[in-house]
């Protein structure tokens, strides 16, 4: 149980932190100079803890691995940055953004599993597509 809690509240905890910074980038920097910071931090942390929490760190070798996923990962999330940050700007609310996209999220990646992955799509997910369409109706009300 807690190999799969553990990673969730990290997301829980990391994406609360995030939505908050991503509201407070000042309005007089220019996003893609803000994202350029973040990148630039979490490219440093990325590489620390993987000396401070690898077996036997060798990045080099790690990087013989990288196959198109990581290329297109980096382009996503610069892509996941300037959406929430030009959100904020455009007067989007904390307590919407995220239901809000999130909601869109959920219908879509449905979809996605579907079609790539062979998911099932049942009565209950298709109950839920329905429950998030309707409740992202009412938080634009």
């Amino acid at each position: 149980m807690y190999d799969m809690l553990w990673p969730v509240l990290l997301i829980v905890a990391s994406n609360t932190l995030y939505q908050i910074c991503a509201k407070s980038v000042p309005a007089e920097i220019h996003p893609l100079a803000s994202v350029s910071v973040t990148y630039v931090v979490g490219a440093m942390l990325s590489i620390a803890l993987y000396f401070m929490l690898g077996k036997s760190p060798n990045l080099a070798r790690e990087y013989t691995h990288v196959n198109w996923a990581p290329l297109v990962l980096g382009i996503a999330i610069v892509g996941l940055e300037l959406g929430n940050i030009y959100s904020y700007k455009a007067g989007w609310t904390i307590s919407t953004l995220s239901i809000v996209q999130g909601g869109i999220l959920a219908v879509v990646l449905v979809a996605v599993g579907a079609l790539i992955y062979h998911e099932q799509i049942t009565a209950t997910k298709l109950l839920g597509i329905a429950a998030s369409l309707v409740g992202l109706y009412l938080i634009n009300r």
